[in-house]
């Protein structure tokens, strides 16, 4: 894969951006910004515009929808990716409809996440070479 692009990792737990950092680092994601709620993701993506944003959909001071409808606001283009350890078909259809890419159980192994993310990367970004 050549994404040179940057990833935001939002989650309020760190053993969980320590875990999907190591699935980026695996399947050669260079640059990985890190959030532990929605207000920190929020001024993470308007100062630095990453390519990327993994939002874990339980945080505390601004859940991960509502970071989500705010993301849009900041940029209408922006690609974001939930994340999550309870899936309900309406937390599902509702990050659909606000512009989620994909969503993403966290207890889901790893190989799977990797490939779930690299699909999602792939379908969503150019990753051809510009020299």
């Amino acid at each position: 894969m050549k994404f040179k692009g940057t990833i935001l990792l939002v989650d309020d737990e760190a053993h969980i951006r320590k875990f999907i950092g190591l699935v980026l680092r695996q399947i050669c994601v260079p640059k990985l910004l890190e959030a532990s709620n929605g207000e920190e993701a929020l001024a993470m993506y308007a100062e630095h515009r990453p390519d990327l944003v993994l939002l874990d959909v339980n945080m505390p001071k601004l859940g991960g929808l509502e970071t989500l409808k705010q993301l849009h606001v900041l940029d209408p283009e922006c690609s974001v990716v939930m994340l999550t350890s309870l899936v309900t078909r309406q937390t599902i259809e509702e990050a659909s409809e606000l512009g989620a890419l994909n969503y993403i159980r966290k207890d889901t192994p790893k190989e799977e996440i990797a490939k779930a993310l690299l699909e999602t990367i792939e379908a969503n970004f150019d990753l051809t070479e510009s020299d």
